[in-house]
């Protein structure tokens, strides 16, 4: 079988599984938001920390909650960083560095998982375990949880209220990522993942000597960075390590926790809104542009020109021969269309465009499908802009879902747009104008600026893969992109919360002849071409000295 067979046969292999699990698990999401009953175990929660699970909110105290719990998480992960070397379970590590620990607490809490350090030397298991993995859970469950209140909001009329997020963060955690990981962890476990609490220990006979690995609860952990799409591996190599991803099949697998959600969440917004055809047409905006992706991302990989690469049958530098390029390139796009930042490659070692293909994925502002919830609703507030333009196309004010687009919803859209591309920009142009930061590049040229480029759009898009030539580990780019993954993380959620307080507060407009069927194909390759356009005039420039450059030079 060719490799660009082998290729395909997984792409279409993966989309029938997740057109299986599209419908059950969207149906079981709106459930578990729509139901006003509480689980035992819910119950116990929300007396242990004092809430009224019944009570519901406007969006300012939901903010509220979402930030009040987000630095609570922050503090309790630094604090447990810089004292690992006092905790039990912590196989001789010492304590993380004042910067770095900032930077990882910054990074699980907002679901960016990037990573300045090599997991297997730095974080113990009770770091891993008790830390990062519970930020695992709990920041996706955040994430869902603002997008059904932004679904609420579209959803409800003449209320403020959006409901309430302590509910909304137990129900997430407790009624759909915990049992979807414990099979998953099983899953990995039979595909021969390891599961321990083991220390460190060698293994085998390399160049004359032996070579130290520790163990660790690594199905587990792993299960939840793709289901939550966090991306933080237990070890350096990441999803590329045996231990975390030992074949193809896992490697699909994986692939499939990446997407499973986000996807079904348009299914979940649909029933929701009332509206399954709606969420129809959310799901083909992201699934074109997936797919488009994905398929310029295999093609710029399969034929890249020159000797080696015939040879090897394509770019094959700085990929796994367990994978290949098709399940590599599947993978990457996976990845950096949604806020995972996981990864089974190099991505510094794919091709010039393939290079670029994965900036512009999350350049795109992690829509398609985007991070758990912050795909939906990151793509619904690209369609209130796309409904925006298409009535000042033809003379009409905007409507979405029988909600008018006026001049507050429109501003807060905006600004959600902006804060973005605002902080890749600026901090990548500091970065670039001061001596010090250059010298972590590996490269020089465009390389050496797409390094620097790639890490603070990973930071500030909250997706935390990175171009491994960047030495990441120094004070300015801990402390900067720390800021980035902060502010590109809640920031735009005080846009989107108080979007969605202002179209709960509206009355519904009854549809006319000239409303915009919002569930039509129309409608669909509108929020495509919208969604292109903008980040195109956003952020080319910035591409075109980055991968670009180094595309047309090969």
């Amino acid at each position: 079988m060719s490799p660009v067979l082998a290729g395909v046969l997984q792409l279409l292999a993966l989309i029938a599984a997740l057109a299986l699990a599209h419908r059950p698990l969207g149906d079981h999401m709106a459930r578990v938001y729509g139901s006003k009953k509480h689980l035992r175990v819910e119950k116990w929660l929300y007396r242990a920390i004092g809430a009224d699970p019944d009570s519901e909110m406007r969006w300012t105290a939901y903010l509220r909650g979402v930030l009040a719990f987000s630095a609570a998480g922050v503090l309790f992960l630094y604090l447990l960083q810089r004292l690992q070397g006092a905790l039990p379970g912590s196989p001789g590590f010492r304590s993380i560095d004042p910067d770095q620990a900032f930077n990882t607490a910054a990074s699980f809490v907002a679901n960016t998982n990037w990573q300045s350090y090599s997991g297997e030397q730095a974080m113990g298991h009770v770091v891993q375990t008790a830390g990062l993995a519970v930020q695992n859970f709990v920041s996706a469950a955040v994430g869902i949880a603002v997008a059904v209140a932004l679904v609420r909001g579209i959803a409800r009329s003449r209320t403020g209220e959006l409901g309430n997020f302590w509910a909304d963060l137990v129900r997430g955690v407790i009624r759909v990522l915990l049992p979807i990981s414990v099979v998953g962890a099983l899953v990995l476990v039979a595909c021969g993942a390891i599961q321990n609490f083991a220390g460190i220990h060698e293994v085998g006979q390399f160049l004359g000597g032996t070579r130290q690995w520790n163990g660790g609860a690594v199905a587990s952990q792993e299960v939840i960075k793709e289901l939550g799409t966090n991306g933080g591996g237990y070890f350096n190599a990441n999803s590329a390590h045996p231990f975390e991803n030992p074949g193809p099949f896992s490697n699909l697998f994986e692939i499939f926790l990446i997407l499973v959600i986000p996807f079904s969440l348009t299914r979940t917004f649909g029933k929701m809104v009332g509206s399954v055809r709606q969420g129809y047409a959310i799901l083909a905006t992201m699934a074109t542009i997936w797919l488009g992706f994905t398929a310029l991302m295999m093609w710029t990989e399969f034929h890249h020109g020159g000797p080696a690469f015939d040879l090897a049958g394509g770019a094959m530098e700085g990929k796994e021969t367990r994978f290949g390029i098709g399940g590599s390139s599947i993978f990457a796009v996976a990845t950096t269309l949604t806020s995972t930042g996981a990864v089974n490659s190099f991505h510094s070692s794919y091709t010039g465009f393939g290079g670029g293909i994965e900036m512009l994925g999350m350049q795109l502002g992690e829509i398609a499908p985007g991070g758990t919830g912050s795909g939906l609703y990151g793509m619904l507030v690209m369609a209130v802009i796309a409904v925006f333009i298409a009535g000042l196309m033809v003379g009409r004010t905007p409507e979405y879902l029988g909600k008018k687009i006026g001049t507050r919803e429109i501003k807060l859209a905006a600004c959600y747009l902006l804060i973005t591309p605002a902080l890749v920009l600026g901090f990548t142009a500091v970065s670039m104008a001061l001596p010090t930061p250059k010298e972590s590049m590996l490269n020089s040229g465009a390389h050496g600026f797409s390094e620097i480029l790639y890490a603070f759009t990973s930071g500030a898009n909250n997706n935390g893969s990175a171009f491994g030539g960047l030495s990441a580990d120094t004070t300015w780019f801990n402390t900067t992109i720390g800021l980035a993954m902060l502010l590109g993380r809640f920031l735009p959620m005080v846009f989107v919360l108080a979007l969605a307080g202002s179209l709960a507060e509206q009355q519904p407009t009854p549809r006319t002849a000239g409303t915009l069927r919002t569930e039509k194909p129309l409608f669909t390759g509108l929020l495509v071409g919208t969604i292109m356009i903008i980040t195109g005039l956003t952020y080319f420039p910035a591409l075109a000295l980055g991968p670009l450059a180094e595309g047309l030079a090969s």
